[in-house]
């Protein structure tokens, strides 16, 4: 059940153990959830019941009843299908009536009637996708059959309690309460939420952790408290009460979120917290995303002046109407002037009135009706050309382009700015471990870099899966394990078949042979001979020290650097180590501990006899090594103790599934010398050392990484020396900042220091991405004392993330330095080129990262964001007054130096961008900035932005170090609001996601960090690379074809519009036309609308290759040199000359006959489509089959329709007669004569225009 409550702030006393534990409940809105298996008379406050929330899915807009008017209420959102609308209902007045009222609905139903199939289709398809989701199958708990029984998702309700196992899809967001995981783990894939497919830990609610017998959810009484339902994915806040009214906090490791899928976990079982649209998955689906380009933002005005320009028509109709109808009097009115049924006359006034009314019903067409829908389906196929452009296709991926946002394929020719993260984007997010330094010395491994330099990937998975040296048991053992491993992935395909999903269930054995990060070039590290030496040095002093019970004293400071260096890179981390044998089942286990919940807990565990009196540094230790029988309890185990883990298979079998490269690398490299991480439960790291067998380290706590500290720790008891121990990894920016001040080797900690420092530079130098490796030893009364705060901060539920930051700040301090490391990620294929491509067609190029400024400046070097012949302006500030100063002092510097950019006195720039050569004086050509993170937050403050921005667009390129993901998006808001410039953000990751939505175009990479950015982007790629074309090509070309084509319907209307005005002045402004209404309300919809849409598809004013040879074409979209205001006056002008052409050269060729108004009509009609039709054919810079097809056809089709129409249509239009009208002209010369001079005089003045344009080029 549910119940929604309001509670006041207020704090619970709870006994637990020994202890008063406190428990703030929620201020807000809360959900209280009971089992669904509670006897309805046992259910409390029962007039308070509500409905159960049902876990139906059900994203259709329509029913069968509701669609019509849904439907036609959604269309007439638009404003332009209300004023057809408007217009075609005015028709059936008949005072003001032009047309036949049916024929003059026609178009209007017709754009309504092909805008409602297209969006039942969607619905349709919607609903076969839900019909297919609502019917897979879960096991839920029965009341009556007292077991798991079958049951469609769509009746899963909030309050039942279902079973899934390995590789399930999860129905809904469960609340675990059972695992058969001995340490009450699951591990799910989250795949279909954000793209990532390494696997993520959840664990049992703690209370039930702790059960004796399996979990009966017949004996479920507790009732959970929980906040309302939300879509914060990575947040989830509640408590449980227990019938003893004791409580326990719920976090996000307790939720499993629907769509995720159960790995390597044989059964587990929940209670359904979310079911349906309540469900974190479904509220982050927001759907399609929808944005206005700027081009049809710019159409929309030009809307509006053609609504002006039809209301001056109108209006001067209406007041010549007025005076023609007053010229007469009272007593000469015309013999053809009718009077009402009562005899009288209209007054001028009031016939001005009805005529401007009727003037708007003949003059409709000036308003495209037809544009908005010719555009959504140009831009439809546009898209569809795009996805099939196989050079957008990334064969290693697999994955080819997509877009996600079909109304802003134009924008990608205008884009002015591009906003681009580094890792991932313009590298390969392949991160491989190069170089480290530990205890101050340097190991270069050259033997690794030779290997990397001469690395290729894979063209197969056959390839891949052979070893590339080794010997014979190496690589038997690697067959094996993919034998296995096949074997693995069949049944995991059968077992999740039950769900009634093949698609999963493909995809599922798909994915189960992927594991992250893990390509040869990652996994295959040569170590360096120096360094494995000491390693084994290390372990073999250690065996001896522990045959003879020696203290680790004895162990020289180097040696145990390396010692705990290599132990921090295998446990410092969140890695789950997975193998094909897994699920594991339930065993026994001994002296299996979990982590530390309790103060009692702690006193127990941590008596005086074993835990030591404390000391801050590993080589200082006076604790003597156990007894090897004490070592088996305390960690270590022999070659049997490794089944009681839980059987460790062989190395080669083990799979090692990361969060990020940066983790993988690490626990590689750490492999690489032989100390293999071969376990983690969620209370033990299990390590693999050479000469010592496998040693299990205690996880007391894990502090994630997290973008503020920059770092992450595990806090662990060392199976060796009892102690208490702090390994830290995390950037050098901080890390350096918390190292012990007075450390007790004094010089000797001080120049290692010093050393690490200045290799930490190089490796930057270098490009490499660095991290600082270090540890603390705590004592006894210090983990306490830091134990009692943190036990709070993880039990309360306000507030909890902030305190477990403060808590983590509390014990990452006074740390030892043990080494740093240097991670090589390689830049992507085709980076630098692509990068110059874009700089030529007059892009700025801006890369926001979050890597440090050395690393980031070496790779601005090697992808030719920066060139070496530049000025580099550097900002680095330690306030925001020294900003201000650095900003103004660089500002006074450019002017001085350059004399153009500055306009005047006030220091401002103009916006616009350099020519490719651009002259000497040209600051864009010469300089690049350089800026950190903390002087970029002093320079987005309002009181200085102004002058950042300043400075900054006088550069070519700028580089952002160590920005935030708050920052990325600030600066790519600040320039496209401050310069009104067309911005794209690129990135590949979480953090890119606030960027990529704040941009105008956004783009995602589908790269190593999972699918997150993917899908808040707008458009997808697989590469960087992929973006020159996207841009240089098929932006250019959409932009191009969409603008002509719009400029196109604009005069295309207003040059037959203007036909039937200028008419007017010959009908005594009476709103007659001379041509037949068929023809007039049917063509703008079928006579002249397709060449239009082919030359939109597929028009090609420069070829690719061109394109992509000569980038500076791609201007012409940033300086909207295709579709510029006066661009539409020009239209305009010419439309208005084409029809004075069209409408006098019939006039005076029939002038003084006796042809009747059809006959004089029907070839101004014929005329108008001949010139209509030719004005296009100059404008298409394409001629292919299909445009000559599609004019050819339209040509037929009129002449097929008006014979037609003229034979078997005698009375159609009383007291006017078109019987055989086109019969009767086709037989006439005058009319072929009229048909082909009137066009040829009408476009002659274009076609001298174009003819000059393209001498001149």
């Amino acid at each position: 059940m549910i119940h929604n409550c309001i509670f006041l702030r207020k704090v619970q006393s709870i006994n637990h153990g020994a202890r008063d534990w406190h428990f703030p409940v929620l201020e807000s809105k809360t959900r209280l959830v009971r089992s669904s298996l509670l006897l309805p008379e046992a259910e409390p406050d029962k007039s308070k019941r509500t409905v159960l929330a049902c876990n139906r899915l059900k994203t259709t807009k329509y029913t069968a009843l509701s669609f019509l008017p849904k439907n036609l209420f959604e269309q007439f959102h638009r404003l332009a299908n209300v004023y057809f609308v408007f217009i075609a209902l005015l028709n059936f007045v008949p005072a003001v009536n032009a047309f036949q009222p049916e024929l003059a609905l026609a178009p209007v139903l017709f754009i309504l009637a092909v805008t409602a199939i297209k969006d039942l289709w969607e619905d349709y398809s919607r609903y076969r996708s839900d019909k297919e989701i609502n019917h897979m199958e879960c096991l839920v708990y029965s009341r009556n059959e007292k077991k798991y029984i079958s049951r469609y998702w769509k009746e899963v309700k909030v309050g039942d309690f279902v079973q899934l196992r390995c590789n399930e899809i999860i129905p809904a967001d469960i609340l675990l309460l059972s695992s058969s995981d001995p340490d009450g783990l699951c591990h799910i894939e989250t795949a279909n939420l954000d793209g990532e497919t390494n696997l993520k830990q959840r664990q049992v609610v703690r209370r039930f952790l702790e059960l004796d017998s399996e979990f009966d959810p017949l004996k479920f009484t507790s009732v959970i408290e929980c906040e309302k339902p939300n879509n914060d994915l990575s947040r989830f806040r509640g408590y449980i009460i227990h019938k003893s009214g004791k409580k326990d906090g719920l976090f996000k490791e307790n939720l499993l979120l629907r769509g995720c899928t159960i790995r390597n976990t044989e059964e587990v079982a929940g209670i359904v917290i979310y079911a349906g649209h309540e469900t974190k998955a479904l509220l982050n689906n927001n759907g399609p995303r929808y944005k206005r380009s700027k081009l049809e933002r710019q159409m929309n005005a030009d809307v509006l002046w053609c609504v002006l320009i039809l209301l001056i028509m109108c209006l001067f109709s209406a007041i010549g109407h007025g005076l023609w109808v007053w010229q007469y009097g009272e007593k000469k009115k015309p013999i053809f002037d009718v009077p009402g049924p009562d005899g009288k006359y209209l007054s001028p006034v009031l016939a001005s009135v009805y005529l401007f009314l009727t003037v708007i019903i003949v003059f409709q067409v000036l308003i495209p009706i037809s544009l908005y829908v010719s555009i959504e389906i140009v831009k439809i196929c546009q898209v569809y050309f795009i996805h099939q452009d196989k050079d957008l296709y990334d064969e290693e991926t697999d994955s080819q382009l997509q877009c996600r946002a079909l109304n802003i394929t134009e924008d990608l020719g205008q884009v002015q700015f591009i906003f681009s993260d580094k890792t991932g984007t313009l590298t390969e997010n392949k991160m491989v471990f190069r170089r480290c330094t530990v205890s101050g010395i340097e190991y270069s491994h050259d033997d690794n870099a030779k290997r990397l330099a001469m690395y290729q990937e894979p063209d197969s998975e056959e390839e891949e899966a052979a070893p590339k040296g080794g010997t014979l048991s190496q690589r038997d053992s690697i067959s094996s394990h993919q034998s296995i491993k096949v074997i693995h992935r069949s049944q995991s395909t059968k077992t999740h078949r039950r769900t009634g999903s093949r698609a999963e269930a493909k995809r599922a054995s798909i994915l189960s042979k992927h594991t992250a990060f893990s390509s040869p070039m990652e996994k295959d590290i040569t170590p360096d001979p120096r360094l494995l030496e000491k390693v084994n040095e290390c372990a073999k002093h250690l065996e001896v020290m522990r045959s003879h019970e020696q203290p680790l004293t004895h162990l020289s400071p180097e040696l145990c650097d390396v010692f705990d260096f290599f132990i921090a890179l295998t446990i410092c981390n969140t890695v789950v180590v997975t193998a094909p044998n897994q699920p594991r089942q339930k065993v026994n286990r001994f002296e299996l501990k979990s982590p530390v919940k309790t103060i009692e807990d702690f006193i127990r565990r941590f008596t005086p006899s074993r835990l030591t009196s404390g000391s801050n540094s590993s080589s200082s230790s006076s604790l003597k090594l156990a007894y090897s029988a004490q070592m088996n309890n305390n960690g270590y185990s022999s070659q049997q103790g490794r089944t009681a883990v839980g059987g460790a298979p062989e190395e080669g079998e083990l799979r090692y599934e990361a969060e990020s490269p940066d983790e993988a690398a690490l626990v590689y490299a750490a492999r690489a010398y032989n100390c293999s991480l071969v376990g983690r439960l969620s209370d033990q790291v299990s390590v693999e050392l050479p000469h010592l067998g496998t040693l299990s380290f205690e996880v007391l706590h894990t502090l994630g990484f997290d973008s503020i500290r920059k770092r992450m720790s595990v806090v662990v008891r060392h199976p060796l020396t009892d102690e208490i121990n702090v390994y830290t990894k995390g950037a050098d920016s901080v890390v350096m900042d918390l190292l012990l001040p007075y450390d007790p080797r004094g010089k000797h900690q001080k120049k290692i220091r010093s050393k690490t420092q200045n290799y930490l530079n190089l490796y930057a130098v270098d490009g490499l991405r660095t991290l600082c490796i270090a540890k603390r030893v705590l004592s006894k009364e210090e983990y306490g004392c830091w134990l009692k705060a943190h036990l709070e901060a993880e039990s309360s539920i306000e507030n909890r993330e902030e305190l477990l930051f403060q808590s983590a700040l509390r014990i990452e301090k006074n740390l030892h330095l043990l080494g740093a490391t240097g991670i090589e990620d390689r830049l992507q294929d085709g980076v630098p080129e692509t990068i110059a491509s874009l700089r030529k067609a007059g892009l700025q190029i801006w890369v926001l990262t979050g890597d440090k400024q050395e690393t980031a400046v070496n790779i601005a070097y090697a992808c030719k964001l920066l060139d070496h012949d530049e000025e580099i302006i550097t900002l680095n500030a330690e306030s925001p007054e020294t900003c201000a100063i650095l900003l103004e002092q660089c500002l006074q510097c450019v002017e001085s130096k350059f004399s153009n950019p500055i306009d005047g006195a006030t220091g401002n720039v103009t916006v616009g961008f350099t020519p490719l050569y651009p002259p000497s004086s040209s600051v864009l050509s010469s300089l690049g900035l350089v800026i950190d993170g903390r002087t970029l937050a002093y320079a987005l403050e309002p009181a200085l932005e102004e002058k950042f921005l300043a400075l900054a667009k006088r550069c070519r390129s700028v580089l952002c170090c160590r920005s935030t993901p708050l920052q990325k998006s600030m600066v790519v808001k600040l320039v496209r609001d401050k310069l009104k410039a067309m911005t794209l953000a690129i990135g590949d990751g979480a953090n890119d996601v606030s960027m990529i939505q704040v941009a105008d175009v956004g783009v995602g990479i589908s790269g190593q960090e999972g699918m997150q950015a993917v899908m808040a982007s707008d458009f997808a790629i697989p590469r960087f690379r992929h973006l020159e074309k996207l841009l240089l090509v098929h932006g250019h070309w959409c932009y191009s074809r969409l603008a002509n084509m719009v400029l196109y319907f604009f005069y295309k209307n207003a040059m037959f519009v203007a036909l039937l005005f200028w008419y007017q002045f010959y009908c005594g402004f009476s709103g007659s036309s001379m041509i037949d209404q068929w023809y007039l309300i049917f063509f703008n919809l079928f006579f002249s609308s397709l060449p239009q849409l082919i030359t939109g598809v597929l028009d090609k004013d420069v070829p690719a290759e061109v394109l992509i040879a000569v980038p500076q074409l791609y201007k012409s979209g940033q300086n909207m040199e295709e579709y510029q205001p006066h661009m539409f006056w020009m239209n305009m002008i010419d439309a208005m000359y084409q029809s004075l052409v069209c409408f006098f050269i019939p006039y005076f060729t029939y002038y003084d006959s006796e042809v009747d108004i059809f006959s004089w009509g029907t070839p101004i009609t014929t005329i108008a489509l001949f010139t209509i039709i030719l004005h296009l054919a100059i404008e298409t810079k394409t001629w292919h089959i299909l445009f000559l097809a599609g004019i050819f056809k339209i040509i037929i089709l009129f002449f097929f329709v008006a014979l037609v129409y003229n034979a078997s249509c005698p009375v159609c239009h009383p007291p006017s007669n078109p019987y055989w009208t086109m019969e009767r002209l086709m037989g006439d010369p005058m009319f072929y004569f009229t048909c082909i001079i009137s066009p040829v005089v009408a476009l002659l003045p274009r076609y001298c225009i174009f003819s000059h344009i393209f001498s001149c080029m």
